[in-house]
């Protein structure tokens, strides 16, 4: 029970950390970094620290069957969807970015069903639902155009990408700590992903012009890396140590809520009493997808 706790716990400031980020990120490009050089200087950076916290794991040997699965890990969790994550949050807005990925839960769903043969649970069906719905009012009436948005439409597209990429990550990650210790995992996830995003960001890096960014830039961008890549990817996987692949997708229904106190704190957007409704009706979702069925009366 305790380690549950624990799980569910790194879940949720995972969730916390990736909802401050919308507004964090959007600071930072594209107007000083570019999305796809950001990705570089993300995965990079992760990469470094995740094999140096390795150096303190028992080294293990990767079967050459799994080699595969790593690929696809990488490629859904540190390649594309963070590809089309910041050049989708480039274009849109913070909360616009922040209520599309609530379809992750609903992905992750139908996915563990699928490929990791989780149970029709009644009550986490509900719960999904009733996220759902809470995430619907958060879209009608919680949407508000910056100055800083060329293209919402399209940036919502590609984060209803991202969404369904993070989602296959999810699932495909699930089945690699079951046999690996999560730092092996994610860490050759990480150097793997590098691989991935270089061609993409490569020319977009070089154009990246240090002397003349602020203090305050280079502050967010650390954050990005640390804190949204490094912290998250490391509570996730603790996470997904002791939780079905649904219930932490779950979670994703905090990230309007916090994207929004975010917004509302740099005075971007204004606060409703819908909104209020809306968090409570999310918060009700993620705690009927989180309980176990012995839970439920």
């Amino acid at each position: 029970m305790k380690g549950r706790i624990i799980a569910l716990i790194a879940a949720f400031v995972a969730t916390v950390i990736y909802g401050i980020n919308y507004s964090i990120a959007k600071d930072v490009m594209p107007f000083y970094i570019k999305p796809f050089a950001l990705i570089i200087l993300r995965v990079f950076g992760a990469m470094v620290l995740f094999w140096i916290l390795g150096l303190f794991v028992k080294s293990e040997k990767i079967d050459k069957k799994d080699y595969l699965t790593f690929f696809f890990a990488s490629l859904f969790g540190a390649g594309l969807n963070m590809l089309v994550f910041f050049k989708g949050l480039s274009l849109t807005t913070p909360i616009s970015a922040s209520v599309i990925m609530v379809i992750v839960p609903i992905v992750v769903f139908i996915l563990s069903i699928v490929f990791l043969k989780e149970k029709i649970i009644k009550h986490r069906i509900i719960g999904v639902l009733i996220g759902l719905f809470g995430a619907i009012i958060l879209v009608v009436y919680g949407r508000k155009t910056g100055l800083n948005a060329p293209n919402i439409m399209l940036g919502n597209i590609y984060i209803l990408f991202n969404a369904v990429f993070y989602s296959l990550y999810l699932v495909i990650v699930k089945k690699l700590i079951q046999k690996y210790h999560p730092i092996t995992v994610v860490k050759w996830v990480y150097l793997l992903g590098m691989i991935v995003v270089v061609p993409f960001g490569f020319n977009e890096f070089l154009e990246i012009e240090w002397s003349v960014m602020p203090q305050n830039i280079i502050y967010k961008m650390l954050f990005v890396v640390v804190f949204t890549t490094f912290l998250t990817y490391l509570f996730n996987i603790i996470a997904l140590m002791k939780l079905k692949a649904t219930t932490v997708g779950a979670f994703l229904y905090l990230q309007p809520v916090v994207a929004t106190v975010v917004a509302l704190f740099l005075e971007t957007d204004e606060l409703s009493s819908l909104k209020l409704i809306a968090s409570v009706i999310i918060f009700a979702g993620i705690y009927l997808v989180s309980k176990r069925p012995k839970q439920i009366a």
